[in-house]
């Protein structure tokens, strides 16, 4: 950002901090009001504008949770054309329950997930049409407030502190730095793959978390590229080297491209906004910067992509022979995941958070 710009978004990042700080001091002192649900609530955020990893991190948990508890997912389902409560089904399209619900729907098609811009009647709703769920894990309600979790999770993108960004429109922080204190467990994620000792405590030292707060950290482990329309005669699995176009319509793709680069050759990229819906002439300008490329050349998206490009009838047999799709996979670094796994327990499984608000 210029000076210039900084110097206009000064006022309005002002303005901005205000208003989020008259609405926390509203919850703080019951004018506003939290809810308490007698099952475990556990919330996937952050203080930043997306791409931080929350769907990841939220399939990671569900895998992690699943078949101890009766999991179900509530979003609010951002950037659906719907309103109120929905729960999803496999052949839901993403525009009736945004494209991260229905990426996780139809990834763990048993777990119930439902989308609600209304956190509170999301939940009574998810519990009255399945009430054999035992925990409810909201994605993307750290602002919300309606709703006083168990667990409080949020998220940092290691290349995008907190520490060193700014309050909306000046940086990328929607929410004050200060509001972590509501969090029980932080997660840097997007990590490399090797941190040094120093940095971890670069990291820790500025984030300064109170004893009560755990610090995680994460990277991504993207996954081989597959086909998204299997049964056009095309390779089930790419070959190192192979010419690929890159597309992406996600909040940060520079990791994306980074890590195909690893392994293939990226001739191209086509850059969209974050939750992008693709129209008919996007997929023509796909299909005339193909016909400049090499005849091998593959299409290669992200999982979320996937989802929106799916059973799209505006797509020619040609680029569906094409296209692949990429999935990550969260993992955590220097063998923290038991200790994670544990520490959710002792709030999910022994009620820590719920005795200590309710002694008897």
């Amino acid at each position: 950002m210029t000076l210039l710009a900084k110097i206009l978004a000064a006022p309005l990042a002002w303005i901005y901090g205000g208003i989020i700080d008259i609405r926390h001091r509203l919850f703080d002192w019951g004018v506003l009001k939290s809810r308490e649900f007698d099952i475990p609530i556990i919330c996937v955020g952050n203080i930043t504008v997306g791409g931080t990893g929350k769907t990841p991190h939220t399939e990671r948990l569900i895998e992690l949770l699943d078949g101890e508890f009766k999991v179900a997912v509530l979003s609010r389902g951002y950037k659906r054309k719907t309103k109120g409560f929905v729960l999803a089904t496999v052949g839901s399209s993403f525009k009736k329950i945004g494209d991260e619900p229905k990426q996780i729907k139809l990834k763990y098609p048993h777990i119930p997930v439902a989308v609600c811009e209304k956190r509170v009647e999301g939940i009574e709703k998810l519990r009255a049409a399945h009430p054999e769920v035992n925990l409810i894990i909201l994605d993307d309600a750290f602002q919300h407030r309606y709703v006083e979790p168990w667990v409080n999770i949020v998220l940092m993108d290691y290349g995008c502190p907190v520490y060193e960004d700014h309050l909306l429109p000046m940086g990328r922080l929607r929410d004050r730095r200060a509001q972590l204190v509501r969090a029980q467990i932080v997660i840097v994620t997007k990590c490399p793959e090797e941190l040094k000792p120093l940095d971890y405590r670069i990291v820790s030292k500025n984030l300064d978390l109170y004893p009560y707060q755990s610090l995680y950290f994460t990277h991504f482990v993207s996954q081989a590229p597959v086909p998204l329309y299997p049964g056009y005669g095309q390779e089930a699995t790419l070959k190192a080297g192979t010419p690929v176009a890159a597309m992406a319509g996600i909040a940060n793709p520079t990791r994306f491209i980074e890590d195909l680069r690893k392994d293939y050759d990226v001739v191209k990229t086509f850059i969209f906004g974050d939750h992008y819906t693709f129209k008919m002439k996007d997929i023509h300008a796909v299909e005339s910067a193909l016909a400049a490329l090499p005849a091998d050349t593959v299409v290669v998206v992200t999982e979320k992509d996937a989802v929106r490009l799916m059973n799209s009838r505006k797509i020619s047999d040609d680029i569906k022979r094409r296209l692949y799709y990429v999935s990550i996979r969260v993992e955590f670094l220097e063998n923290k995941e038991c200790d994670f796994r544990r520490q959710l327990d002792q709030y999910v499984r022994e009620n820590q958070k719920y005795n200590m608000l309710h002694p008897e």
